[in-house]
């Protein structure tokens, strides 16, 4: 089998798994976009986020992270689904990315089928499967694998789904055919990001300060005050994606598990703050909304609160 055939029967498994886009790209140092992480670390745009210093040469070096590395298989799924977040003060906004159930769990096991299928047509296959939580560089590797470009809010933008896609990786050992088409920045002058962010996180088109972030508050930061106003948002933040005109290509995914479970739309802040930490446990189980922690999660809403209250 040649190197384009086998190339495009990966695509093929791909695409038949469920994922929405495919692209393969070659392993190989990152040179332009790692001295833009670097300068961006510098800056201490990384907020407490200290794991993206440990692990920024792994970033950039693809076989620091997997030695026999040679080809990245780059694949997307769309999650969007036709919901809209309310506005009654009385309710918290979770991201639409966490209104269904864990992104890395689904991912992670379309990704275990396809590594699978690889070994059965090929047995020397090695590989390494990344989502989200290995040091890998998704947006760069998506963008260089054709999938889309990197917008003025530092997403993924596809022309097929605007931003609304989860991103994931498997590296191989085998030398593939590369994607060479890549996709242009169809950013233009449109500025629409940076002009709603509320707390004027994009510090410059295609760099966020994580500090300023909304969802880094209330995901990421360990802090008990967060700092900023992060006016109803509960978990993560859609505005700057709701906001770009690429949107408008969102299609309903055809993932089922992200479909919002019960009560992810409109969650009652009065009702959240009074979770436990086993009723969190239990709500939230196999859900991304865990990632807080009941500590972090809790602190937010009471934030919510707060400000409601004057």
């Amino acid at each position: 089998m040649t190197l384009s055939t086998f190339s495009a029967s990966i695509k093929a498994k791909t695409l038949e798994l469920g994922f929405s886009k495919v692209g393969i790209t070659r392993a190989e140092e990152l040179g332009e976009e790692g001295s833009r992480l670097r300068e961006w670390l510098n800056r201490g745009y990384d907020g407490t986020m200290e794991w993206m210093k440990r692990t920024a040469e792994k970033r950039t070096h693809p076989r620091l992270l997997m030695p026999s590395a040679r080809s990245i298989v780059s694949v997307a799924l769309n999650y969007y689904t036709p919901h809209t977040h309310s506005e009654n003060p009385n309710i918290g906004k979770i991201s639409r990315y966490a209104w269904g159930d864990d992104y890395h769990d689904v991912l992670y096991e379309k990704l275990v089928q396809l590594f699978s299928w690889i070994k059965e047509q090929c047995p020397e296959a090695e590989g390494k499967i990344c989502v989200d939580a290995n040091p890998a560089m998704d947006k760069v590797w998506a963008e260089r694998a054709g999938l889309g470009w990197i917008g003025k809010h530092s997403n993924l933008i596809t022309r097929e789904f605007g931003s609304w896609v989860f991103l994931g990786e498997l590296f191989l050992n085998l030398e593939l055919a590369y994607d060479t088409d890549l996709v242009p920045d169809h950013c233009g002058t449109c500025t629409a990001c940076l002009e709603a962010c509320p707390t004027h996180a994009i510090v410059e088109p295609y760099v966020v300060d994580s500090r300023l972030c909304i969802s880094y508050a209330t995901i990421e930061c360990k802090d008990e005050i967060l700092g900023i106003d992060t006016e109803q948002w509960i978990m993560g933040c859609d505005i700057c994606q709701d906001v770009c005109p690429w949107s408008r290509f969102s299609k309903e995914t055809k993932e089922e598990q992200f479909q919002p479970r019960e009560g992810n739309l409109t969650p009652l802040l009065e009702e959240l703050a009074r979770m436990s930490e086993g009723e969190f446990a239990q709500r939230f189980k196999g859900s991304a909304i865990k990632r807080p922690k009941h500590r972090g999660f809790i602190r937010n809403v009471k934030a919510v609160l707060k400000k409601r209250e004057g």
